[in-house]
């Protein structure tokens, strides 16, 4: 089987560098520094309109932080699922845990029924889930497609051994797909040490702002990790070297 490349992508020019890479889907996220949250409409139909063959799967999570939501934060996501389904994305990407941290069955079901007929991905909140194999029996019966996951390590070569016996476990039943850490240096391995045939990665390089004017002792923002005069970006090139 073909090696399939996921690009998590961070805006509608992203999504056209993974296409024109290679890549046969996209995650499409906003704020990628808190682990990704929910993009805005524009941003989803710009996505559309630039692209033409590349699969856009739409992550679903109205915060960063855990993956615990109240009844506020869920209707939120039923929304934005729905919203989806009107644009005819081709996927959503969502995960949710209970206290005790479990999958939260109940509303992974109320998720899921809502999403039909598109394609789900159980994102990395399994990564947090406290027993990785009855999760996975969980989200295969919940009916989900994909399990987004780094092993419950800090990355994907870290994750190999949980890696590997997801996807010995899963079988036919639902694709695991190493991401966090998956980088054109490892992702050999990684498929050949966990059988993997999806890998979720960025593939993004830094492109500094084109501002002549700035004022660096102000920042917008209270967590910023990077100069506001550069963004990261996904590269065409890069995209290519995975495949």
């Amino acid at each position: 089987m073909k090696r399939i490349i996921e690009i998590c992508a961070n805006s509608a020019q992203s999504c056209v560098e993974a296409e024109a890479g290679g890549a046969a889907r996209v995650e499409l996220c906003a704020a990628i520094p808190e682990g990704g949250t929910t993009p805005s409409y524009g941003e989803i139909r710009t996505a559309q309109e630039l692209t033409s063959t590349i699969a856009i799967h739409v992550i679903i999570r109205p915060r960063g932080g855990d993956f615990l939501y109240s009844e506020t934060e869920v209707s939120a996501m039923l929304q934005d699922i729905e919203l989806c389904k009107q644009l005819n994305v081709q996927g959503v990407v969502f995960g949710c845990l209970t206290k005790e941290g479990d999958i939260d069955v109940k509303l992974l079901h109320r998720l899921v029924n809502a999403a039909k007929p598109l394609s789900v991905t159980f994102h990395r909140a399994f990564d947090v889930c406290r027993d990785p194999f009855l999760a996975l029996e969980q989200i295969i019966e919940a009916g989900c497609d994909r399990i987004l996951t780094s092993g419950q390590q800090a990355n994907a070569v870290e994750g190999i051994p949980l890696i590997a016996e997801l996807v010995k476990r899963a079988g036919n039943r639902i694709i695991i797909m190493p991401g966090c850490g998956v980088r054109e240096s490892n992702i050999t391995l990684i498929e050949a040490q966990t059988g993997a045939k999806e890998f979720h990665t960025s593939a993004r390089k830094i492109i500094h702002s084109s501002m002549e004017y700035r004022n660096e002792n102000v920042s917008m923002g209270s967590c910023s990790t990077h100069s506001e005069f550069e963004k990261v970006e996904t590269s065409r090139e890069i995209v290519a070297r995975y495949l």
